[in-house]
C-alpha cells in the first residue's frame, strides 16, 4: 500500500489560488483513476514510489522563508485528503504563519472534508461529469452521493469553486446542464479546457480538446448555474 506523503513544493504560483501569490504543495496518491489526468507520478503506485518524500518540518521552513511574499497555500495532488498527516499541517500553518489555505479535492470523502473546514480558506472541487458517466471519468466505482455530500458542503463555506475539465468524449454541453442541475445555483463554475499530452490513459494523450467557440457555448447554456461562469485554458 503507497503512504500518502508530499512529494513536490513549489514556492510561487500567481495562479493557482484566486487572489493570492501562492506556495503549492502536491500530495502523492489519488483514490481515482481519471485516464485523462496529467498527474500520473501523483495518482500511479509504481511511479509515486520513484520520487522522493518531502517532510513536513522541511515544508514549513521553505514557506517561513517566504511568508512576506507569499499570501497563501495550495494544496493539490492527486488527492491531499488521503494523506492523514493534513489536518495537523493545515493547523501549523494556520498557527505558526497565518497563511490562507486553498485545497484541491475530488469530492470522494466528504467525512474527511468536514473534518479540515476549520484550516481551509478556499475549496475547489472538481465535477468530472454527469452522474451516469462518471465510472468513464474515474476509472473505479465512485459514486455520485459521495460527491453531491461534498457539494452540499462547500456550497455551505465563503469561498470556492467547482470546476470541470471539458474532456471530449467524457464530458459534453449535455452532461455539463446535468451537472447545474444536480448542483443548484453556486458562487463559481469553471469549465477547464483541456490540454492533451501527458495522461494518465495513454490513449487520451492525443484527444484533441474541444474549440474554444464551443466551450463558450457551454458556458452561455448554464449562465444561471453560477454568479460567475469562467473558461479557463
Amino acid at each position: 500500500m503507497i503512504k500518502r506523503v508530499i512529494k513536490t513544493f513549489v514556492g510561487t504560483s500567481l495562479i493557482e489560488f484566486p487572489g493570492r501569490i501562492a506556495s503549492i504543495v502536491f500530495i502523492g496518491g489519488c483514490n481515482l483513476r481519471c485516464p485523462f489526468c496529467h498527474n500520473p507520478e501523483l495518482v500511479l503506485p509504481e511511479l509515486i514510489t520513484q520520487q522522493p518524500s518531502i517532510p513536513e518540518d522541511e515544508v514549513i521552513e521553505d514557506l517561513k522563508k517566504r511568508k512576506g511574499f507569499i499570501e497563501g497555500v495550495s494544496f493539490t495532488g492527486g488527492e491531499p485528503l488521503l494523506y492523514p498527516g493534513l489536518p495537523d499541517l493545515l493547523k501549523r500553518i494556520k498557527e505558526e504563519l497565518g497563511l490562507s489555505i486553498k485545497l484541491d479535492v475530488n469530492g470522494t470523502l466528504p467525512d474527511r472534508l468536514k473534518a479540515v473546514l476549520p484550516y481551509v480558506d478556499f475549496i475547489a472541487m472538481d465535477i468530472k461529469t454527469a452522474p451516469e458517466k462518471y465510472y468513464l471519468a474515474t476509472g473505479n466505482g465512485t459514486t455520485f452521493e459521495q460527491i453531491e455530500e461534498s457539494i452540499k458542503i462547500i456550497k455551505g463555506t465563503d469561498d470556492y469553486e467547482f470546476r470541470t475539465t471539458m474532456v471530449p468524449n467524457i464530458v459534453d454541453i449535455d452532461d455539463v446542464k446535468e451537472i447545474c442541475k444536480r448542483i443548484k445555483r453556486v458562487k463559481k463554475y469553471v469549465l477547464q479546457r483541456y490540454r492533451n499530452g501527458k495522461t494518465l490513459s495513454p490513449e487520451f494523450s492525443n484527444v484533441y480538446p474541444y474549440q474554444k467557440g464551443y466551450l463558450k457555448e457551454v458556458a452561455r447554456s448554464i449562465a444561471e448555474c453560477a454568479e460567475i461562469v469562467e473558461i479557463r485554458e
